[in-house]
């Protein structure tokens, strides 16, 4: 078959899929699984799908340029990428595929290495990010989403915002019955505009409340638009800060087009421990008809122990799994073991980089400007900056008992110069570390770097013990 025929047979593929697509939400429209505002939003979302795609390779190619190795399908059930190159024009919304590409304003990029050997230099941390763009969400399963689990949380939403208003103004047991009331009418049928369904339900007596309830209820976000992944990528990045940075990057280039950011690196609140960031960014054409993507942001070392959990997490979702097997309890122990060998990495880089960052700190020049300045990048996603002033505070007074202390060093040091090393050491620490779900765990190490690394986790662990 000749290129152009390929291209013409691709085109062929995608128009008949868009045809599918469509025929499957006007069936599930016509048999009251969905309602007309749910429809029209699917339809956007699965109308000529090659237009949308296009959207996601500007969205990369502004962000991080060309590849920088050949484009290689991917297999969801390996997790990995299957050894036949691709080339771009061959892509399609059916084709599941991996890329690696540089992220070229990297704030570590080479600063992490070791020396084997014959003064034999290795990286030990890279630039390249690994980037996994899925095929197009079946259409069967987005609607399954949308009737099924968004909806659920949506009528909990709805309820609990009716709940908060009323027992603002009326008794709890009255809040309580109407916001009960609303989970039983919701759960009849499907329901995508809630405010005259509520308006309905609580009846006369309440006119000077309406106004609160339905500003309450607009609020709540719509089961429909829930979906957000039709459209989604999974970039895989070495650190925590280089993730970030990305993210920044995304903000400064399109920042009328993101629409949310979550940034999960540090929580401790997930039932599976589980750990990254998200952001969605609009790929429609305009801001009256959203085309959500969704770009998750893993690092490499938790994504190994993510992709292992995939059959116990697919269990749960279609609730094979009993109660008494506890899933996510065990899940949560299995991801914990990731974030433990994410952060022995880090450790890893705390001992490449003491001795450079700290002479090289020393050493600055005379406009007191060292050449590792700005590294890491300083990012808003960080924890709070009294959580900083306090670890710096209690580091400073570890260096005063001499707890810490530079060693070999050339010269005597002052203490202000060893409080700029470990300073900045404690920095790096806590925007590339990621916190522990199982208390009072250190990494083991008996080195300076190792046992730095270790207080500066514990004081992090007494912050989310408040």
């Amino acid at each position: 078959m000749s290129h152009t025929e390929l291209e013409n047979d691709i085109q062929l593929q995608t128009l008949e899929l868009d045809r599918k697509n469509q025929a499957a939400i006007e069936r599930a429209l016509e048999q009251g699984r969905i309602d007309e505002n749910s429809a029209e939003y699917l339809r956007d979302l699965y109308t000529d799908s090659m237009s949308w795609l296009r959207e996601v390779f500007y969205v990369l190619g502004k962000t991080f340029g060309a590849p920088k190795a050949p484009v290689m399908k991917y297999d969801y059930e390996s997790d990995g990428a299957i050894d036949e190159p691709i080339r771009i024009s061959d892509i399609n919304p059916l084709v599941p595929y991996v890329v690696n590409h540089r992220l070229d304003a990297d704030p570590m990029r080479n600063q992490f290495f070791t020396s084997s050997a014959g003064h034999k230099i290795d990286l030990s941390v890279s630039s390249i990010v690994t980037v996994i763009v899925a095929a197009q969400k079946k259409i069967d399963r987005a609607i399954d989403k949308i009737t099924g689990k968004y909806y659920s949380d949506y009528i909990e939403d709805v309820a609990n915002a009716a709940y908060n208003v009323l027992a603002s103004h009326d008794r709890d047991a009255s809040a309580r019955a109407i916001a009960d009331k609303i989970r039983e009418k919701f759960s009849e049928k499907y329901i995508s505009t809630a405010s005259e369904t509520v308006l309905s339900i609580i009846g006369r007596g309440h006119e000077k409340i309406a106004v609160d309830l339905v500003r309450a209820i607009d609020k709540v976000m719509s089961p429909y638009f829930r979906l957000q992944d039709v459209w989604r990528v999974k970039c895989l990045f070495d650190l925590i800060p280089q993730a970030r940075l990305f993210i920044e990057r995304l903000h400064e280039i399109m920042p009328d087009r993101i629409l949310s950011v979550r940034d999960n690196f540090y929580n401790m609140q997930n039932p599976r421990n589980y750990r990254d960031a998200k952001v969605i960014i609009n790929i429609g054409k305009d801001t009256e008809h959203i085309v959500p993507m969704e770009i998750i942001c893993q690092v490499r070392t938790f994504f190994e122990f993510e992709r292992q959990t995939h059959g116990a997490y697919e269990m749960a979702r279609t609730k094979k799994c009993g109660k008494s097997d506890n899933i996510e309890a065990k899940m949560a122990n299995f991801m914990e073991d990731g974030v433990k060998s994410y952060n022995r990495m880090i450790c890893q880089c705390l001992e490449d980089l003491f001795e450079r960052v700290g002479w090289n700190i020393l050493y600055s020049r005379n406009n007191n400007i060292s050449i590792f300045e700005g590294f890491p990048k300083e990012c808003n996603l960080y924890y709070p900056p009294k959580v900083l002033d306090n670890i710096l505070e209690k580091l400073d007074d570890a260096l005063e008992n001499e707890v810490f202390h530079v060693e070999n060093a050339p010269v005597k040091l002052s203490k202000h110069q060893e409080s700029r090393i470990f300073h900045f050491m404690a920095r790096f620490v806590l925007v590339a570390a990621m916190p522990y779900m199982q208390r009072d765990w250190n990494v083991p190490a008996t080195s300076q770097a190792g046992k730095l690394f270790n207080f500066v986790m514990n004081e992090v662990q007494r912050y989310y013990k408040k």
